[in-house]
């Protein structure tokens, strides 16, 4: 399934995606939004969210992947 959405994602279709999967997330979006309690606490691109995480939420979900 990974490949398909890779594919399209190539292709420069549009998606909205929900997922877990930050390895796939990172190499396969252009933009990250973060939820929390169905809230939206923060958003950018993959780089943004994964390198430079502002809010702690989003830093402490990052840490359990490391």
């Amino acid at each position: 399934m990974l490949g398909i959405i890779r594919d399209l994602a190539n292709n420069h279709r549009t998606m909205i995606i929900v997922s877990h999967e930050m390895r796939f997330v990172r190499e396969a979006a252009t933009r990250v939004i973060f939820m929390d309690e169905g809230k939206i606490i923060e958003e950018g691109t993959p780089e943004e969210i994964f390198e430079y995480p502002k809010h702690p939420r989003t830093i402490k979900f990052l840490n359990m992947f490391e």
